[in-house]
């Protein structure tokens, strides 16, 4: 048994790559609830019993990369391609703040068309409409100049997922002109300038080895993100990867709570892609170690083209009838959705 390792872990304790290879590896129930138990207990120290809800508007899928396992890939001529205006996204803002939504996270491919200029319009535009909410942005690698000009418009929080810590694998997953130094540089320049930084990766993508794992646990052990989004890969039609198996659930729910009980004060989402892979997944999420869900503010009729992998769950809720049922679920297991911004706390 290797509760002597999750003990050590959340008592504040460092294990080692082997020790954390042998808690990845140990599939027992037995320690998979253990895990959860120590990481929910970690959690509620600090945060208690809340969820923190987000707003999620998906403003563009076009994207200039070629990422071998992304459904909005630039080559993937399937895609029917939008971009939202900006009077579109202040849309979506004061339809989620009536909802009451305090965090806005603006999530696209990387698009050529939202040059600094017009993205840090955007951003001022919500930060002088909602003074009192965060603003979240998931745009990718920009230059560290665009990321200072976006952050002095007024966005809080940045997501760049870092998708695997390992340099080789990185590379099996992206086009030559992708690196992990370059991605891990941005993530640099995000925390050096100011943002709540968020990386993250992809558990069961091609390729992938317990010491990629290892890896990645590593480098948010060392890293200390604000943020971190953790899914199951998913396979997307019209990839490289779209006959891929899809990455396991139950270690994707094993790995939210190490992750937990590694950097306990860390906003960690139940993502839509474990909500996707599993029908109850975001609440065993929740019961693992997270406390943030992302409910989708986007137009319903913008939803169904932002696939990054198939099978996406919510296309068709209204953002009010889906915060309906996510406070239902979450109350049925014990847990309240609040809507604070949420900030992480030190």
């Amino acid at each position: 048994m290797n509760r002597h390792l999750i003990d050590k872990l959340a008592d504040g304790g460092e294990l080692t790559r082997q020790e954390l290879a042998r808690l990845i590896t140990d599939d027992s129930r037995e320690i998979a609830a253990y895990l959860a138990e120590r990481a929910n207990a970690a959690r509620e120290q600090i945060y208690g019993r809340q969820v923190f809800i987000r707003g999620l508007i998906e403003f563009t899928n076009y994207c200039r990369n070629d990422c071998y396992y992304c459904g909005i890939r630039r080559s993937n001529d399937a895609v029917s391609r939008y971009r939202l205006t900006e009077g579109q996204i202040l849309d979506c803002c004061r339809q989620g703040y009536d909802l009451g939504f305090r965090t806005f996270v603006l999530q696209g491919g990387e698009d050529p068309y939202w040059t600094d200029e017009r993205t840090c319009q955007v951003v001022s535009a919500i930060r002088q409409s909602y003074p009192d909410c965060a603003i979240t942005l998931s745009m990718g690698e920009r230059s560290r100049e665009s990321y200072q000009k976006l952050f002095d418009a007024g966005a809080d929080r940045y997501l760049l997922r870092h998708e695997t810590a390992d340099s080789e694998h990185y590379s099996r997953l992206h086009p030559a002109e992708l690196s992990l130094a370059h991605r891990l540089s941005c993530l640099q320049a995000l925390k050096e300038i100011g943002f709540q930084t968020g990386c993250g990766f992809m558990v069961g993508s091609p390729y992938q080895t317990i010491d990629h794992l290892v890896e990645d646990l590593c480098l948010i052990r060392e890293f200390k993100p604000q943020m971190v989004g953790i899914g199951p890969f998913l396979p997307a039609a019209n990839t490289p990867f779209e006959r891929e198996p899809a990455g396991s659930s139950e270690l994707t729910i094993k790995l939210l709570s190490i992750v937990r009980l590694l950097h306990p004060r860390v906003l960690l989402p139940a993502t839509t892609a474990l909500g996707t892979a599993e029908h109850d997944g975001r609440e065993r999420g929740i019961l693992a170690g997270a406390n943030v869900i992302m409910p989708n503010l986007s137009p319903l009729e913008v939803r169904e083209k932002y696939l990054l992998y198939d099978g996406k769950i919510a296309t068709g809720d209204e953002a009010a009838e889906s915060i309906r049922h996510l406070t239902a679920s979450m109350k049925k297991i014990g847990y309240e959705i609040v809507t604070a911004r949420g900030d992480y706390l030190v």
